[in-house]
């Protein structure tokens, strides 16, 4: 009997041995299933919050031409006195929405000639030969917008070449 009873420990041993182990990996497989739920919400949060702060960026990209003519229209003083007025109320307007689209979140990006080139917020639309430094802003052709941090649409601007390089060419030739 001492004999069966050695054999039924044993067996009764293993068997809680065997349970342990399998209790150890449903908890690690518990564990893992819960940080992995756990990164998902932080994930599916981070997301909902980018759909929030970046909601308006197509309607801005829509409203982009529009600003672009407010500001060739309110570029230019008109010298007749009932166009000025006419002015007066355009300018009211644009200012109205460059405040709305502020408190959204959207930036101007306004080059100014004489400034160095970015290219992270401007594109340059044309090189031209000047005395002015390399990568010098003749002209803005056009503000940027930012929503946030996103780039929406760059400056467009026309940038100095720096000194002719064909009279370096020139030069080296004749050497």
């Amino acid at each position: 009997m001492a004999k069966g009873k050695e054999n039924k420990t044993e067996a009764l041993q293993n068997e809680l041995i065997a349970a342990k182990l399998e209790g150890e990996k449903w908890k690690n497989e518990y564990y893992r299933v819960f940080a992995d739920m756990e990164n998902l919400r932080k994930v599916l949060a981070q997301e909902r919050h980018d759909v929030i702060k970046y909601r308006v960026e197509g309607f801005v990209e829509n409203l982009l031409p529009i600003l672009n003519s407010f500001n060739a229209a309110l570029a230019n003083e008109p010298s007749d006195p009932v166009l000025k007025n006419y002015l007066i109320g355009f300018k009211y307007v644009y200012k109205q929405l460059v405040d709305v689209l502020d408190q959204e979140g959207v930036k101007h990006i306004e080059p100014k000639v004489n400034d160095m080139f970015d290219a992270a917020t401007m594109q340059a639309q044309e090189a031209v030969d000047s005395e002015l430094p390399k990568d010098t802003i003749i002209k803005v052709i056009s503000n940027g917008y930012k929503l946030h941090d996103h780039l929406i649409a760059p400056a467009l601007v026309v940038v100095s070449k720096g000194k002719q390089e064909e009279e370096n060419n020139v030069e080296e030739t004749k050497e």
